[in-house]
């Protein structure tokens, strides 16, 4: 009775967070806040925890907070510099001559491109620049960051290259060894299994993602234009997961996102310029006139060409090809590059205020947000021929928008702080205590609560990786004392992990504040649970029907 009192106690401010979010449409700038409040009096009170840890471990929090404003800040600015310059109507031009169908374009900006930065950065980029093509194509700002939010999960498993993946293999590395096991047979054998039930799902992914479009934003408010591109939308989902299945059991966790978007890419666009299974009738929005309020841009707009200049389609896209060649070259270990950046260039800020592991490791050259952004967009004044005021005009819009998301984001991974660094002598921290629960209350049937403790880890996190690294060791050791399949176990938290980015409070503050519709997070969450949902519960039928059914177990 002690530890579900502590356990519950733990889950308070969270359901909190969720209700005033969701219930009341309570900003995270406010409400993330609040639960931080609510964490310090809990570990303060509650933990025992002394007063000098809590506010190390808040700053430790507001400065690791850096990295993601960072990314968030790096991708608004390229897409403001892209706007003052006159490269988005380019853009816009561009993506309207494949198919001017809003699905379409959906599908492949939305699921396509935004997979491939997943695979490429992580950390939320992806919404961050997949959210803003949408709105600068017509798309309402809501309509385009629920739908960014739900497309950016079947790729997370393996995003920044594998991060997610080789994160729960540091944890778990030692163990391993110890107990006999080659750490490098177990991680292959993971990355299959981390992939395998997104590819149950993804294939329906493009489907489920445009069906909330036309439900919720379309004319109709009807599922029946998404029946219309049902073909289309199966077939890009088949583009992306055979490749990406096919690259998670040959080459490693690195590349199945990454080239599995980019082939899924190439392909899906030649088929939607040639009309292959597109829809003969297109859909599109209700007029601009019939929107509702909270569907229009608040800090984003994006107007018809802010420069007077016409740019050709290859210089316009050109930043965009430099973020990702460059993101390409600083993530794949084998070039040596991702060790200088990620390794050697790191300004360390350790022991805040005297207390141990209250510390932050500034990254600046491996930051998303630093290189390739903001370098780009530095280099897209001369790219463009911009001048100053167009400049000016790009960095002060940027940084009016990043304000609110900036404050959300700080006080969300401060908290988070506190939860990772609460044990005391005599309590297991905040985190362990709510898992530890779950897996009680489940007992042999842990199997069904493993992904959505992956889910929980990456919604208060806001990160896989986060959550792989909270959790794995809880899921591996629950594994082996219940006799179950550790690698079945530990790679539905990493499958979980990647389902939870659709409603992680992070990913949907990021996804507001760069489609400029910031203050709408509790709308977009409400809307996306329901299709987190349904994933995760595909994700864990696709285990459960290979494991005991097909007798499809792995070996470990």
């Amino acid at each position: 009775m002690e530890h579900l009192f502590y356990a519950l106690i733990a889950f308070l401010p969270i359901l909190v967070t969720i209700l005033l979010m969701t219930v009341f449409n309570w900003p995270a700038k406010k409400a993330l806040p609040l639960a931080w409040a609510m964490y310090v009096l809990i570990g303060l009170f509650v933990w025992k925890i002394d007063i000098l840890t809590v506010t190390a471990q808040t700053l430790a929090g507001f400065l690791n907070s850096l990295d993601a404003t960072l990314v968030i800040f790096g991708a608004i600015l390229v897409m403001n510099t892209l706007k003052k310059s006159g490269a988005m109507n380019t853009i816009n031009s561009g993506f309207s001559s494949v198919s001017s169908d809003k699905r379409i374009q959906a599908i492949i900006i939305g699921f396509m491109f935004g997979s491939f930065i997943e695979g490429a950065a992580g950390y939320g980029t992806p919404a961050a620049l997949a959210g803003p093509l949408l709105v600068s194509l017509g798309f309402p700002t809501i309509a385009a960051a629920t739908v960014a939010l739900i497309f950016d999960s079947a790729a997370v498993s393996f995003g920044a290259v594998g991060t997610p993946v080789i994160a729960s293999m540091t944890q778990l590395n030692q163990t391993l060894v110890n107990s006999g096991i080659d750490p490098d047979a177990y991680q292959a054998e993971l990355t299959l299994w981390s992939a395998i039930p997104h590819v149950f799902f993804a294939v329906f992914l493009p489907f489920v993602g445009i069906a909330i479009l036309t439900k919720f934003y379309g004319k109709e408010r009807s599922f029946r234009p998404a029946f219309e591109v049902l073909p289309f939308a199966l077939f890009a989902g088949l583009c992306f997961t055979i490749p990406y299945l096919l690259i998670a059991l040959f080459l490693g966790p690195e590349f199945p996102s990454l080239f599995g978007a980019v082939i899924g890419l190439v392909i899906t666009v030649v088929a939607a310029k040639r009309g292959f299974l597109v829809p003969k009738k297109k859909w599109d929005f209700p007029d601009v006139s019939e929107w509702q309020e909270s569907w229009k841009p608040r800090t984003l707009s994006i107007p018809e060409n802010e420069s007077g200049k016409k740019m050709s389609l290859i210089r316009a896209w050109l930043p965009y090809v430099i973020i990702a060649l460059i993101l390409i070259v600083t993530r794949i270990d084998a070039l040596g590059i991702k060790s200088i950046l990620s390794d050697k260039l790191v300004l360390p800020i350790t022991d805040i205020l005297g207390v141990k592991g209250a510390s932050y490791l500034f990254k600046p050259a491996y930051l998303p947000g630093i290189i390739p952004f903001a370098l780009v967009a530095l280099l897209t004044i001369p790219i463009h021929k911009m001048n100053k005021q167009q400049v000016k005009e790009a960095w002060t819009d940027s940084l009016k928008q990043i304000s609110s998301a900036a404050i959300a984001i700080a006080f969300g991974v401060a908290l988070v702080q506190i939860m990772r660094n609460s044990a005391t002598e005599s309590l297991p921290g905040m985190m362990t205590v709510m898992a530890n629960l779950l897996s009680d209350i489940a007992g042999k049937a842990y199997v069904v609560i493993a992904p959505f403790i992956g889910v929980l880890g990456a919604f208060i996190s806001g990160s896989n990786t986060v959550s792989n690294i909270l959790f794995t060791n809880l899921q591996y050791d629950t594994a082996l004392n219940l006799g179950l399949s550790t690698i079945s176990i530990v790679a539905l938290q990493i499958v979980g992990g990647a389902i939870g980015n659709i409603t992680c409070i992070n990913n949907v503050v990021a996804a507001c504040a760069t489609v400029g519709t910031t203050g709408s997070e509790g709308k977009i969450i409400k809307t996306n649970i329901l299709p987190m949902i349904i994933y995760t519960v595909a994700a864990l039928l696709a285990v459960l029907i290979l494991n005991y059914i097909f007798g499809l177990t792995p070996s470990m």
